[in-house]
């Protein structure tokens, strides 16, 4: 890691990849175009470098069209931005995963990705469907094609010179291990739901060994309450050094050597989200201390709340 003394400019090298990856990233799941273009735009000029998208979040059209027009009048060369988008569980099949990836690089407007990740380890049946259902209502998993099959499909994308970097999302440590294992061109990433409340120290620990950038989403909590942003400890901090409890929680992710990703919707919050500092030795190990722990995002495990049945009609 290329840690800076202001903690904005951290940088995570990608061993098992091109580039590196700056620490503080801008998530874009933002369900409304206009507000997806202003939004990046304006992470942009705050000093976002690093922007997360994907397939699923069904706006890489917009992100593209932000990121062109903010690189242009900033005079911001494409090599200075680091940008990540999502293959989805219909793509999963070896044969969709290039057209996949080729489809996000034109929406985006790009002609190379920095990072290529799997967004979860469930294959659906493939189509152009997102959701593909039966007539209950339950998603139609592909249970004959596996993540080793999958990643293959990915590595063939490094090969070919128009991809930096390949990972996963929404993964556990459990499934991990063995595609660790079993791959040739090893995970250069892992992106999984990390905070206060949910450090993830085993699989944190496992990717600084394997030399895989850890990076951590939903970090302020998902916005649910009460979460990290209301923790007395966090509140205490925060009044304490004179930063906002996004701040602290943002600082204590990228200062225990993880990258992380934060959405804001306006201008003023993206600067607030961008303008993080070094936490107190004393701070950092009280944060470390709270014993709270709740997952907020049930992927990993369930398929909830990504995959629920539809609700059939009365």
């Amino acid at each position: 890691m290329t840690q800076s003394t202001d903690l904005r400019l951290t940088r995570m090298p990608l061993s098992n990849g091109r580039g590196e990856m700056p620490a503080l990233g801008f998530g874009t799941l933002i369900p409304d175009p206009a507000l997806t273009i202003s939004a990046t735009k304006d992470a942009l000029e705050a000093g976002f470098r690093h922007f997360d998208c994907a397939e699923r979040y069904r706006n890489e059209r917009e992100v593209g069209e932000a990121l062109q027009a903010g690189l242009a009048a900033g005079g911001i060369a494409r090599e200075e931005i680091f940008v990540t988008t999502k293959l989805w569980n219909s793509n999963h099949r070896p044969d969709r995963v290039e057209p996949a990836f080729a489809a996000s690089l034109e929406r985006l407007r790009l002609s190379y990705l920095d990072l290529y990740l799997i967004h979860t380890p469930f294959a659906f049946q493939a189509g152009d469907e997102q959701d593909p259902r039966d007539q209950n209502g339950d998603i139609l998993y592909d249970l004959e094609t596996t993540l080793l099959d999958t990643w293959k499909g990915m590595e063939s994308l490094v090969d070919h010179g128009r991809c930096g970097a390949i990972g996963l999302s929404d993964i556990t440590l459990d499934k991990l291990l063995p595609l660790y294992e079993s791959s040739r061109i090893k995970p250069a990433a892992v992106q999984v739901e990390s905070h206060p409340y949910l450090p993830e120290t085993e699989l944190v620990d496992f990717c600084k060994e394997k030399g895989i950038v850890f990076l951590a989403f939903a970090p302020l909590g998902h916005g649910m309450k009460p979460g990290p942003l209301e923790d007395p400890v966090i509140l205490a901090v925060a009044a304490r050094i004179g930063k906002t409890p996004a701040q602290v929680l943002l600082a204590w992710a990228v200062q225990r050597g993880t990258a992380v990703l934060t959405t804001a919707k306006t201008s003023a919050r993206a600067r607030e989200n961008f303008d993080i500092a070094t936490l107190p030795e004393d701070a950092f190990d009280e944060i470390n201390r709270i014993e709270t722990r709740q997952r907020l995002n049930d992927v990993v495990k369930t398929g909830v709340p990504g995959f629920i049945p539809r609700v059939k009609p009365a």
